[in-house]
This record gives C-alpha cells, structure tokens and sequence, in this order.
C-alpha cells in the first residue's frame, strides 16, 4: 500500500485534519502486513508534525521500530524524520544516537547481503542525515567524512542533495553548493513523491515538500552572500511562496523564512552603506527590516518578553531562528532613540539564547563580503549552521 504525501496536507483546517487523521487510524488497523503499517505511521507522523504536535510524532515513529518490518526504506524514512524533530527541537544528543542505531543497523546488512543500489541509496541518505547532525553541532571535519561518502551525483535528490550543500555553503564552495540546491529542487515526478518509491520515502520535516522550500531558501541565502541582492529577494520569495502553500500563512516555517528575507535586506543595507550608494534606500531599510523581524517573530511564537526573562530559552524550539531573528530586531530599533532600552533588551535576550558552536550572533548577523564565516539558515530543521 502507497500513500501519496499530499493527501491529506493540502488543507490545514482543523477540522480536515482530524478527518484525515481518522482515516489513518483505520487505514492502520486493516494493515496486516507491518511494511505497510510503518507506512501508515510515517503519514500519521507527518500530520501531527504539521500540526505542531512533535510528541505525538516521535511516539508514531518509535512505533515503527517495534514492527517486524523488512523494508530498509520504512525504517530510514523513520529515522531521518526522528532526527530532524529531535534538531529541530534542539535535542541533538537525542538527534546523533538515533543517526548513529541506524548506522550501524546499515552496516550490519551491508555486511550480510551486500549492497546494490536500493541500498546504496538508503546508504547515502543514512550518511547525510548523520553528516547533517555534526554540521548543526558545528563539527565541520566529522560532517566532511559522511559527505564525502555520497560523492556521486546518483545519489544527490533531495535531502541528500540539500545537507551536502549547506555543508559546501558553510566552506565558502558557493558554486558547488548552487549546484547541489539547484539538484535538491529537481526532485522526482508528483506522482514518484515521497511514498510512491520504497526507499524514498520521507516523513515529517524531511518530506520534498519541505526540501523544495529548504533548498529554495539556503539557495537565496547564497544569492545574497554573493552580493546578489536582486537575485536573493527573487529565491527568497519564491520559498515564501512555497512554504504559505504548503503549510499556510500564519505556520512558524514562515516566520523562518521570513528571518531570511529580513537578514537579506539587513546585508543588502549593510553592503550599500559601505559603499555610500543608494542613501535613501539605506534610510528606509531598518523600517523595511523591522516590520519583517516583527512578522517572523510573531509567528515564530516566541514567548512574551516578561516571561521569556524568567526562563531558560536552551531547549526552546526553534531557539536559533528565534534569537536571530530578535537579534536582527533589535539592530533594527537602535536607530531609534526612544526605543533603545527595548533594542538593548532584546539583543540581551538573543545573545543569551544563541548556542551556536560556529558562529556568534554578532558574525550571524553581521556578514560582508569579506566574512570568513557565514550563518546557513535550514529551514527544514529551523536551526542555523
């Protein structure tokens, strides 16, 4: 049994969803075959992870792994879906033992029946997913030892595609790095997606849904770390498009894209400053920024301030973009004297919650044509690497 992704994801009202979710249920209580109740479950994870309910989620794709299931696809869709919520949510301990239990489990059937390209396939992706958790915790060397291990371009569709060019984004190797989103874009035909080909399935935040706007984004990214504003704004867009189609307007995904779009604006200002060009343009821009910064904000959901100040932020969802994005803010409001105090507060509360072990927020939100270092925001994972 095969289930296309977008069945059931199309409309993000309630009351749709708790239909589809009904059907999933009693699509999996007449499976009698545990292949395709993994199958099953990897949909029912996608659902309530597009509804924010992670916990439920990671409960549907731990079930997976207590089914007798033969299909190596069903289990790595479920791990790299495992990963990328525990990323997300900041877990990445949690994030690198699931990655490395499917490593081994690799391994050992390699070992046993040999490779083929079904598997040389899961093979790549099992890697990537790995390199991906040692480029969020900032181990550049270890990611380069899983990526270089899927070097040929057989296996760069789509996620594979998309962690190896964030890993060659974050070199500074910008045109391999264009080269590898533009190929993470070119995923298989509508009706190919993600359920219609065993070992490429997906689930969650790992879905070519989510790949296609992740991909479109770090691409705008690049654009603009390239001084390629016009281009930037374009692509930028283009994933805003993508990401309010899939998940609706008022999603946190859009308020990560929006940050991009903001940090875009924010280098664009920066660089014409630098250069005494456009005057006017470098006037408005902080207000052009601020209302941007405010949108992502709001719809990253970041708690109020007040109570924010009495808490620990380490473990937030989406701590990253959110401390960017408060970070981006508060440069934002300097600019004016009568909210400085408010600017000063903020930037507080954004360099208490940044831990990234790369960069610091000043060099994230600071970046010229001369930075040696550059943030790559992962829209899929919502974290910056």
């Amino acid at each position: 049994m095969f289930l296309c992704s977008n069945c059931f994801l199309l409309d993000k009202e309630d009351e749709t969803y708790a239909r589809a979710l009904l059907v999933l249920e009693q699509c999996l209580a007449i499976q009698q075959d545990d292949n395709s109740k993994g199958m099953v479950l990897l949909g029912m994870s996608t659902l309530f992870y597009e509804r924010g309910n992670f916990s439920e989620a990671i409960d549907r794709l731990h079930k997976i792994e207590d089914l007798n299931i033969s299909s190596m696809g069903v289990r790595v869709a479920a791990t790299e879906a495992l990963v990328g919520i525990y990323l997300e949510l900041g877990q990445d301990d949690t994030a690198s033992a699931v990655a490395e239990v499917c490593r081994q489990l690799m391994d050992a059937i390699k070992l046993e029946i040999g490779t083929g390209f079904v598997l040389e396939v899961l093979d790549a992706r099992t890697k990537a997913i790995e390199g991906l958790v040692k480029l969020v915790r900032g181990k550049l060397k270890k990611a380069e030892s899983f990526f270089l291990g899927v070097e040929d371009d057989k296996y760069f569709t789509g996620n594979v595609a998309l962690s190896y060019g964030e890993f060659k984004h974050v070199q500074h190797d910008f045109s391999m790095a264009k080269k590898l989103y533009g190929m993470a874009t070119q995923e298989m035909p509508d009706d190919n997606k993600d359920f219609k080909i065993p070992y490429y399935l997906a689930a969650c935040n790992i879905v070519s849904e989510e790949v296609e706007m992740a991909a479109t984004c770090t691409l705008g990214q690049l654009e603009s770390h390239l001084g390629n504003f016009g281009v930037a704004e374009e692509i930028l867009t283009r994933a805003l498009t993508i990401a309010e189609k899939h998940f609706g307007s008022h999603h946190p995904k859009v308020g990560v894209i929006l940050t991009c779009i903001a940090l875009m604006f924010r280098q664009k200002a920066m660089r014409e400053q630098s250069s005494s060009l456009l005057i006017q343009e470098v006037k408005v821009a902080p207000y052009k920024m601020q209302g941007l910064f405010r949108r992502a904000l709001d719809l990253l959901k970041g708690p109020p301030l007040e109570v924010e100040g009495r808490c620990a932020l380490a473990k937030d969802c989406r701590r990253d973009i959110l401390a960017l994005a408060r970070g981006g803010y508060a440069e934002t409001l300097c600019v004016q004297q009568k909210r400085k105090d408010e600017a000063e507060k903020l930037r507080s509360l954004a360099e208490s919650a940044w831990r990234n072990p790369r960069l610091s927020l000043a060099e994230a939100l600071d970046v010229s044509e001369h930075s040696s270092k550059v943030p790559v925001v992962d829209a899929r994972i919502s974290r910056v690497l």
